[in-house]
Order: structure tokens, then sequence, then C-alpha cells
């Protein structure tokens, strides 16, 4: 096979800043800053303010509605006069309690692909992208960030030139749930008290529900069982959530980063897939939630790019890393590629997009360069042929490749072909980085007959492989 590496390449870089608020441990902290900043004489506020947008305003989008948001949060906790500070003063303790956060300073990597839904204005044979990649910062924080571009009809690929900004999206706390959304998660938590819920209306935001609560004063009052309970009940807010819009800014320029608890330490190698249902069509992208103790199995949900809902996989089959979602139901059911145990590929059918409670192995280590583990690396395509499903496979000395498999089209757990090489392995060139000797990636896109696959190069760079189809599946029929 002609497999042709792309001299693309989509780097880390340390330019990639966001802003973050700033938390000071202690109220003693915060009130000296307060103090500090109230005795200053306006010419000195409009000093230190004016070297700070100087140095600042150029990095970041409207950065004086971000220091706003940051003094009003100030202010609602503390209420200390602090509405009686000019607009410059408020501007400028707003600017106290704002940090950059380098989104993409360790690393650029493991990245999926799927088509752009506005397809509108392009040439003849021409597909936009969206491409999502993980971006590591400070702390070894995970994040999603976007790249959007163009694959041409001779297959070359154009990335859409970046606007220089980063732009975090904000959970929507105005977003509201029904209490029936509840009541169906609650039943995944063992002795769940349902009382809890009757005093919640039909539908409620996160601070109303727990306003209603504090209100009723069932925390103070309760027993074991209420205690884990109402703790149970805001986890489910907590990992289900949405997220503000963004229409104005460029998808590119989004970052979700994360906003729930229990992702507090990263949102890892989505895999995005463009699902369709009929004339329906929605993208969804797994991805492992991380708090810095256990990982969590969630789900992003968009139609559009601009609103994303973030939402928990739940069932007795929702266990590991490495989940990715079929583009269409077989046989009226959603199909799933998983790895529970961390070695094997497995499969797994449901009636819910929510809830997966069995799964059975798919595929076990056979080859030397995946006796150590193998995983799915993305969403399958679906071919006349098959569904084409990259996998990865670790070898000696922690080496990653990338191979692929053919499954059964009407009955995906029968393994038509499968590849007894690696498709993509690192060479000499891309064995050093941030983790070495490892190429990934979490999806592919078919363009006509040819296969675009954006690849992580030791998690340090993202490029681009092109593989025409009718080889591959040549190559995997008989096997």
């Amino acid at each position: 096979m002609k497999v042709t590496k792309n001299s693309i390449r989509l780097l880390a870089s340390a330019k990639g800043v966001i802003t973050h608020f700033l938390f000071l441990p202690g109220e003693n902290r915060i009130s000296n800053v307060i103090k500090r900043l109230t005795i200053l004489k306006e010419d000195e506020v409009e000093a230190s303010l004016e070297k700070v947008m100087k140095e600042f305003a150029i990095r970041h989008r409207n950065i004086s509605e971000t220091f706003k948001n940051h003094f009003n949060r100030i202010n609602n906790q503390y209420k200390d006069d602090l509405l009686l500070f000019s607009e410059r003063k408020r501007l400028l303790l707003g600017a106290f309690f704002t940090k950059e956060y380098s989104i993409q300073a360790a690393a650029l990597f493991n990245p999926s692909i799927v088509p752009h839904p506005q397809q509108q204005g392009l040439r003849q044979n021409e597909q936009r992208f969206i491409m999502s990649l993980r971006a590591t910062g400070e702390g070894h924080i995970s994040s999603v960030v976007f790249q959007t571009g163009i694959v041409d009809g001779l297959n070359n690929i154009t990335l859409d030139e970046s606007s220089g900004y980063f732009t975090s999206l904000k959970k929507n706390e105005e977003a509201t749930y029904t209490k029936a959304f509840i009541i169906k998660r609650v039943a995944f938590f063992h002795e769940f008290r349902m009382e809890l819920l009757d005093i919640l209306p039909h539908t409620f935001t996160a601070a109303d529900a727990i306003h209603i609560i504090n209100e009723n004063k069932i925390s103070v009052n309760a027993d074991t069982a209420m205690e884990n309970s109402i703790r149970q009940f805001k986890t489910i807010l907590d990992t289900n959530y949405e997220l503000e819009s963004l229409a104005h800014v460029p998808v590119s320029e989004m970052v979700i980063f994360p906003n729930a608890k229990a992702e507090r330490k990263g949102i890892e190698d989505v895999r995005f897939v463009q699902f369709k249902d009929g004339d329906n069509s929605c993208y969804y992208g797994s991805y492992t939630a991380y708090d810095g103790y256990h990982i969590k199995t969630q789900l992003i949900e968009t139609k559009d790019f601009d609103v994303f809902k973030m939402r928990t996989l739940y069932g007795d089959a929702i266990s590991d890393k490495g989940m990715a979602l079929f583009p269409e139901k077989i046989n009226g059911k959603y199909v799933m590629i998983s790895r529970q145990g961390g070695e094997k590929i497995n499969i797994m059918f449901s009636d819910d997009l929510y809830v997966w409670d069995k799964f059975q192995t798919l595929m076990e280590p056979v080859y030397t360069w995946e006796f150590v583990q193998l995983g799915n690396c993305g969403s399958p395509v679906k071919t006349d042929k098959g569904w084409l499903l990259l996998t990865h496979g670790v070898g000696a000395m922690r080496t990653y490749v990338i191979s692929a498999i053919l499954l059964d089209l009407k009955d995906p757990t029968i393994i038509l072909g499968r590849l007894d090489k690696p498709l993509i392995e690192a060479d000499e060139n891309e064995r050093e980085g941030y983790v070495p000797n490892v190429v990934y990636t979490c999806g592919l896109l078919r363009h006509g007959n040819v296969l675009i696959i954006p690849y992580a190069v030791s998690d340090s760079a993202t490029g681009f492989v092109t593989i025409d189809l009718n080889e591959i599946l040549n190559e995997l029929i008989l096997k």
C-alpha cells in the first residue's frame, strides 16, 4: 500500500492562551487585595489599567468583558461595597483576579476529524472539515481545541488561518433540566432517595435546584442515605451540562476547557463522529473525563459546533478509556467500540445512547506489535465492503502503531479482514517528542476514495496521512 505522509505539521505552542479566574486561597487574601485597591488613587488606577490593557488586550478577544465578569464574581461573593468603585477601578480589580493559562504549552495531539456542518461555497470535489485535538498545558490539564480546513479534489489539505485568539467556552448556567432527565440517571445510583426530587419543579436550572434543597434545609437534617443522594444529584448536574454559544467566533478559536469537577484534570482523547439517523444528523464526541483520581466516560453532543452539550454515559459496561461510536445504528441499535480491561478491543450494542450494560470481545492481540495493548483509533468508516476501523497496537518499548480491520456491515462482531502489519508507524523523524515512539489518531475522514488520517506524532505534533481506500480494502478482505 502507498501511505503518503503530508508535510503539514500542527505544533504545540505556548502562545495559545486563554483567560481564567485567579483563585486565591483564603478570604483574607482576597480582602487584602480589595483593601489595597480601595486606597489607590484614580490616576494610579488609570496608569495600572492602561499598562494591563496594552500588554494583554491584543492577546484576548474583548478582555474588558472578562475583567467585568471577574469583578462581578468577586462582588457577588464578598459584597464589600465594591459597586462604589469607579468603572476603571472595577476593571482593574477584575484584572487582579484574572490569569493567563497556556492550553497547549506541553502537547498538542490525538486528533479526530469529521465533515464540517457547512459545506457551502466550495469548488467541485472539495470538502470542508473540522478537526479536534487534545491540548495539554500547565498542570498537565487537557482541553479540546479545533482546527478547520479543506481537502480539495486532488486530496491536498489546506488549513484555515488562525485568528490568533483562543476563547474558552463557558458553562451555560441558565441551561434547564427536566425532572424526567434526572430520574432516568439517578436509577444508576444505589439507594437513591427519590423523595429528594419531590420538592423540585418540572424544569429547573442547577442553581434553582441547589437553592431549593438549601431552602428546604434538607442537607442540614439529612441522614446518611439522603446525604449520599444529594451528592449523587449534584454529580449528575456537574457532569451533564451545556456550554454557552459562541457563534460570533470561528470554530478554530473555541476551547472546551474542563467545566466539571469530574473532568477538572482533563478532557482527554475526544473521538468525534458524524452520526446520522434517517434525515437527522448530529455530531457525538466520546471522551475521557479525569478528575485526578478517577475516569468517567462522557459524550459531547452538537449539531453545529456552536452549542455543545456534555453528557455522562451509564451502565455496567462503561469502564476504561477509548470508546468510539459507530456513525449510524445497526439493526436498530447503537453500536460502540470499547476497550474494557485495557488490552482487547470490545464491541457493545444498546437501545439507549446513554446506557451500555454489556460488551463482548471483538479482537485480541495476535502480532508482536500489539502484544501489550489493542484499542480503536476512532469511529469506523462505512464502505461497500464493510466497516473500516483503524486500530492501535502497543508493542515492545511502548511503541504505538496504527493498523486496521474490516467488520461486517450487518453484523460488526464479525471480522472480515485484519492487517498483519502496521499501517502507520513513527519514522526516524517522528520518534522523539513529549511521549516518544507514538503515532495515534482518534478518527479519520473519507474523501471520495481516499482516507484522510490526521495522526499524533509522539504527542508533540499532528501530521496527516492519505491512503487509497481501495488499496487498504484489497489488503484486508482476504486476511
